[in-house]
């Protein structure tokens, strides 16, 4: 134990120094480029926005801290959808200029994105699209969704558009418990509760299958709608060539799918010009972050982003994280205390998870609004199962069209091996003292008793998120039971059944927010983070050090000089879980 205390210190300490030695290099590089530029402020009269839609995109602001040393291109949502809708009035920005090859947004980031690109076009600015492929031994079809929200689309003469439609799969691994001598003993509540039936199923039972089928016609619906407005096509045209793709790129040029067939510098030196009049080039990541931003109306922007769990919030280098309850309550009790806030808006993408975790942070939203803070929640691409438990009680609920939401359900159990133990022979034995102190144990089955206590379980957990949902969203019982029973719905789908207020992404949600807060149409808002985004450092020691208090005593000390060379760096299942769809 002292040992591995002393060597997660020196690898904390070794990080820590490294990543001072790191900050410093990078300062003086920082210093000798504004040196050089300015203050690097200054903007060009005449200049198009980039944006490579091929690199990761962030929902929160947290940074991944080795590409930030190594310079790697990353880009928050909201900053890029706010840069857009900036730069629509700026007498700067003649025109946005985007390259695209297979983006990593789900499906409502890519609305979020496709409904900012349309504000930045409605200014009269073209915004331009190149792409060397839009496929290439994949499907291409919602990157193509994506590609048509530009008003002039390029596509490379080697490259193909990949429209080839939806495709859904699942593996079923019952078969292979059955062999190994595994059984599975899974309950939940009720029949679309899907996330078990991989182990329990050998394919789709109706319920799943119809499950499925509803999402991917309510998606189909939204992609064929939204090309055919985009590409000024008939929707039964748009219909009947989703699925038959790939198309070559003389095939899409005929169809009207793409409007140019060339090379990224022919795309390049159509909207930026050439000679003495050629606009520049910066990067939309670049010019968002040299944006002035005037004060407004303090709004508290709270992040509950991936599997909830109790506990605080984890984040790795790779800049993303988890949902940890106690962070998110956290937070809103900081907002709540906070005068100066007038608003909350709460940012759900979340496939769900712990049900404790999830009905700790719904009483935060409630507790919020009883102190006399509006709550608006914003829905990224999931708020399914314990990610609408904590959004549920909301002043106002916002989905993306294709967002997946409700699974208003639960499901608990486990894998029992006695069986599987004995082929390989091995063999248990026990003590207890309680009939059902081994419960939970993998080596023996429920028990009739025990199974009992698990069904009164998932019956409380299945009655108290309805209960809470009907209240909620002023339905009755009986209508909110047809809702619920573990089923999933897009956004637009759960919009026409009353499961969430409006549809749209980030500016629809500052709307939004605007609305239940009383304030002007036009009132400037300050998004401020709770809790404080952690830095890049400390998310760093974290996750090779393991926060140990001497770790946090080194990184206290060391904060300042951090804190300084910050722009340098620039450069089994046993607790009933409310989760989504699988």
């Amino acid at each position: 134990m002292i040992m591995r205390r002393i060597g997660r210190f020196l690898v904390a300490f070794l990080a820590v120094t490294g990543f001072v030695f790191l900050g410093l290099m990078g300062l003086g590089g920082w210093l000798a480029a504004h040196m050089a530029e300015g203050d690097g402020k200054k903007m060009a009269d005449r200049m198009v926005l980039t944006l490579d839609l091929d690199a990761p995109f962030r929902d929160t602001t947290r940074e991944n801290p080795l590409a930030m040393l190594s310079g790697e291109r990353s880009y928050g949502l909201r900053q890029v959808v706010e840069a857009l809708d900036r730069a629509a009035a700026d007498s700067r920005v003649s025109g946005v200029f985007a390259t695209l090859g297979h983006s990593p947004l789900g499906l409502a980031g890519r609305q979020d994105l496709r409904d900012a690109v349309a504000r930045f076009r409605a200014s009269g600015k073209p915004a331009v699209l190149f792409a060397e492929t839009l496929g290439e031994g994949g499907s291409g079809t919602l990157d193509y969704y994506l590609a048509t929200a530009f008003s002039q689309v390029w596509l490379q003469p080697s490259g193909d558009v990949g429209l080839t439609g939806l495709w859904v799969e699942s593996p079923f691994i019952k078969g292979t418990l059955d062999l190994l001598g595994i059984k599975a003993q899974f309950s939940g509540r009720h029949e679309y509760k899907s996330a078990i039936d991989m182990f329990t199923e050998t394919g789709f039972t109706p319920a799943h299958r119809e499950n499925l089928g509803r999402l991917l016609d309510s998606w189909s619906e939204q992609i064929v709608a939204g090309i055919a407005a985009a590409r000024g096509l008939p929707e039964p045209q748009v219909r009947e060539l989703m699925g038959k793709g790939p198309f070559l790129a003389s095939e899409a040029l005929a169809a009207r799918l793409v409007d140019k067939v060339g090379y990224r510098d022919e795309a390049w030196g159509m909207i930026a010009g050439i000679g003495k009049d050629k606009a520049e080039e910066m990067d939309l990541g670049d010019y968002a972050a040299r944006l002035d931003h005037p004060k407004g109306v303090k709004v508290a922007l709270i992040s509950g982003i991936g599997a909830i769990h109790r506990g605080e919030s984890h984040h790795g280098l790779d800049g993303d994280g988890d949902f940890g309850s106690q962070t998110v309550a956290e937070a809103f009790r900081d907002a709540v205390d906070d005068d100066a806030v007038k608003v909350i808006l709460f940012r759900v993408d979340s496939p769900g998870g712990s049900y404790i975790a999830s009905d700790t942070v719904h009483h935060e939203v409630e507790r919020a609004r009883k102190a006399g803070k509006k709550v608006v929640v914003s829905m990224g691409n999931y708020a399914a199962s314990g990610g609408y438990f904590v959004a549920m009680g909301a002043d106002r609920i916002i989905a993306a069209p294709g967002t997946i939401t409700g699974s208003i359900g639960v499901f608990t159990g486990k894998v029992v091996l006695d069986e599987f133990w004995k082929k390989l022979g091995i063999s248990w034995d026990e003590m207890h003292r309680g009939d059902n102190a081994g419960m939970w144990s993998a080596n023996q089955p429920f028990s009739s008793q025990a199974k009992a206590r698990i069904d009164t379980l998932l019956d409380h957990i299945y009655a108290d998120f309805t209960g809470k949902a009907s209240a909620a969203r002023n339905l009755d019982a009986a209508r909110m039971d047809k809702l619920a029973r573990g089923r999933i719905w897009t956004g637009a789908d759960a919009k026409q059944s009353g499961l969430v207020d409006g549809l749209g992404g980030w500016a629809e949600a500052l709307s939004q927010v605007r609305q239940v807060g009383g304030l002007k149409v036009d009132e400037t808002l300050t998004l401020v983070e709770f809790p404080r985004p952690r830095k890049p450092w400390q998310v760093l020691a974290e996750s090779l050090g393991g926060g140990s208090v001497a770790e946090r005593r080194i990184l206290a000390r060391i904060e300042p000089l951090l804190d300084v060379l910050a722009p340098a760096a620039g450069a089994q299942l046993r607790a009933p879980d409310l989760r989504g769809p699988r």
